[in-house]
């Protein structure tokens, strides 16, 4: 085991100019060029980058995880001092799971879902140690304990698919932890989860961290979260490393163009669309086939290539000591011009939304979406006994404006896809008003009149769910122009190469599959096919969620110039408050089917909060390591919509009323809360007065 002499601390995993390639019918595909980066105990580094830059398979490389046509070329891989390259698999076996354990991004991956939770945490241990099955099943439990995880005993007794998707994860972390491996190699573990999830599975691995003094390798596309839990960082692009360093350094003063134009694609929690822009990468990351060999290999979408870029491939320059960057001008780049000049928004962006246009557009009103509950009970058979219903929407009151767009935020299961399914007509509206252009529309979609649905359209969260994997790209534009009739028949084909042209993509792609265009391409024919009856009204689900940051934002400035352009309003869903906040002009709060805070975007982002609004924003991952963030975390899972708490539906995860109110709060599970209003249409829904959620001190009060 290597000893750094100046630090002290031991070297757990060497990495040495590792390439890694796989077998095709071309030939040899590298993917993973000359990677090379060191973690020493009980250390964090994180490997960032877009998708399909590598970092997945550094980490399937180390274990010698990388299928049958992919192979590791070069390079050196040490553990602890052993050389891991061309081992056997024996000898890789005995040491995955025990000395180097890995948490997948999908839980349900990695958890067998056939098999009780006990007996595969069990397992782990049986497999790698001389114990008995009593004394694993009691170190299982232990372990769930050490990992949060309410009622250990129960769980292992139950099914992977019995438990929450945070707990899944909980599980899977507790799996990997169980024989104290030295390095822990953890690929997206929190990109599935709810925000207020994600922060505790963050909160559980510093924790561990620190306990368990394991080194540690974390993968993820969200800056935020790797600003959050590295020490180290690394940034690849295209298999290759083009920065590294510590992660305050590299994101005080990143001096790699690709680290330079990830960190400008992301919006910061509090920044809006009235005040910043956001500067994607153009282009893409090109595919392992078609990467040049003897060029800086992000020259094509560098905004500061010159032709010295294409004369030879960088080596790293040392921008500060520790701090590397691939890039021949690393250590000027803040001063150089740019060659390529950035495309402007289609109007000036500081004047925007400044002057709503007037008239209200939607309006609902004590809306409810109840779904039956089915009970296999012998009462309920012969239709005695009390119909349940699980309270997916209970009394939902919230207008637009024309021209404006309203973000709708919340945990999986508050019902903020089911109050837009409701709305658009996919989900029977139980009760309640609805209008829409002044026009009831509580019916479902095949009973409402084809004006009205040509006026509201639908962005999707998976485009490949929505478009037909069968017809072209431009056929699955023209049926909405065609079936709405919105230009006379002859034009059709032009009006969608005008669609096409106007979410950023060329005449070439009318004739493409799906199959055959990436994921923010396959979004962007979804946007441009809900454009195609010219609609009022865009309801966007998730649009952004699956995509990378760079796409991320050149998905949003799309919504944005669509709006500037055309005047509709929208209905904006996702789990990330930064991205809410930029693109929303104002925002509903959702938690267990009602709305518990909504207002003006720049008013929900700063003192008084609801009590849950507060909590969500703490728990935001934020792009800058210097951040000084409250952290507030909920107790317990969201209870169920079929029995919902009496009084405030929040009182039982509130960890402001005990301290706020008196009597530590009684009231809130008794009483349902009243309205309390600010100024400029702030209106907050709990028992706390305004006066003393006035007092709490804003979520982010320092930054650099």
């Amino acid at each position: 085991m290597d000893v750094d002499e100046e630090t002290a601390e031991v070297t757990v995993l060497d990495v040495e100019n590792l390439t890694i390639a796989y077998e095709t019918r071309k030939g040899d595909v590298e993917a993973v060029r000359n990677a090379s980066f060191q973690v020493r105990e009980g250390e964090t580094i994180g490997l960032v980058g877009e998708s399909g830059c590598g970092k997945s398979t550094i980490a399937f490389g180390i274990v010698n995880f990388l299928g049958p046509n992919g192979k590791i070329v070069e390079g050196r891989i040490r553990f602890q001092g052993e050389e891991l390259v061309g081992r056997s698999e024996g000898a890789l076996k005995r040491i995955r799971g025990d000395r180097i354990a890995m948490v997948y991004q999908d839980p349900m991956q990695a958890l067998n879902p056939s098999v009780r939770l006990g007996d595969q945490l069990a397992e782990v241990l049986t497999f790698h140690q001389q114990i008995s099955d009593s004394d694993a099943w009691e170190r299982s439990i232990h372990m769930l304990k050490r990992v949060n995880m309410p009622d250990p005993e129960d769980v292992m007794y139950r099914y992977p698919h019995q438990i929450s998707g945070g707990q899944q994860q909980r599980v899977v972390i507790a799996m990997a932890m169980l024989n104290s491996p030295s390095l822990l190699i953890m690929d997206e573990p929190t990109t599935a989860l709810d925000v207020t999830v994600e922060a505790a599975v963050l909160d559980l691995i510093e924790e561990l961290k620190r306990d368990f003094k394991a080194a540690n390798i974390f993968i993820t596309h969200n800056l935020g979260v790797v600003a959050r839990v590295s020490d180290q960082l690394c940034v690849m692009y295209a298999g290759q490393m083009v920065e590294r360093g510590a992660v305050t350094d590299i994101f005080r003063s990143p001096h790699h163009p690709y680290t330079m134009g990830l960190l400008a694609s992301v919006p910061r929690l509090g920044e809006s669309k009235a005040e910043s822009v956001l500067h994607p990468i153009r282009g893409r990351v090109p595919p392992p086939a078609e990467r040049p060999m003897n060029e800086c290999i992000f020259a094509p979408r560098c905004d500061f290539a010159t032709e010295e870029c294409r004369k030879a491939l960088p080596d790293f320059v040392e921008v500060s000591p520790g701090h590397m960057a691939r890039c021949i001008y690393a250590r000027d780049i803040a001063s150089r011009p740019r060659t390529t000049k950035k495309r402007r928004i289609a109007k000036d962006l500081e004047h925007r939304g400044s002057e709503s246009p007037e008239g209200e557009l939607l309006n609902f009103d004590d809306l409810k979406i109840y779904y039956p509950q089915e009970s296999q009970s012998v009462v309920s058979l012969f239709g005695l006994g009390e119909k349940r219903f699980v309270k997916a929407v209970d009394e939902v009151g919230v207008r637009l404006s024309k021209g404006r767009t309203l973000g709708v935020v919340g945990e999986s299961g508050c019902g903020k896809s089911t109050l837009v399914k409701g709305i658009i007509g996919l989900e029977q509206v139980t009760a309640g008003d609805v209008e829409f252009l002044g026009i009831d529309i509580d019916r479902p979609v095949s009973e409402r009149e084809t004006n009205l649905i040509k006026e509201m359209q639908m962005v999707f969260q998976n485009p490949d769910s929505t478009l037909n994997p069968s017809y072209s790209v431009g056929k699955q534009i023209a049926r909405p122009i065609r079936r709405f009739k919105t230009v006379p028949r002859d034009q059709v084909k032009g009006e969608v190469i005008r669609l096409l042209k106007a979410v950023r993509l060329d005449e070439i792609y009318y004739d493409r599959l799906p199959r055959q265009l990436s994921g923010g391409e396959k979004q962007r024919v979804g946007i441009a096919r809900a454009l195609a009856s010219r609609p009022d009204l865009i309801i966007c689900d998730e649009p952004v969620s699956a995509l990378d940051v760079s796409v991320q934002a050149a998905v949003i400035n799309l919504l944005l110039e669509i709006q500037e352009i055309y005047g509709s309003s929208m209905i904006f869903i996702a789990h990330d408050l930064s991205v809410v906040r930029f693109f929303s002009d104002d925002i509903a709060v959702m938690y267990l089917g009602q709305v518990v805070e909504v207002g003006p975007a720049e008013a929900i982002y700063s003192p008084p909060y609801h009590p849950y609004t507060e909590a969500l924003l703490s728990a935001v991952p934020i792009p800058n390591p210097d951040a000084e963030q409250k952290q507030i975390r909920l107790g317990g899972n969201v209870p169920s919509a079929l029995n919902p708490p009496s009084g405030c539906r929040f009182h039982t995860r509130c960890p402001r009323r005990k301290d706020m109110l008196p009597d530590g709060g009684e009231i809130c599970e008794k009483e349902v809360p009243p309205w309390r209003s600010t100024e400029h249409g702030h209106r907050i829904f709990c028992h706390i007065p305004l006066e003393k959620l006035e007092t709490v001190e804003p979520v982010v009060h320092s930054s650099r």
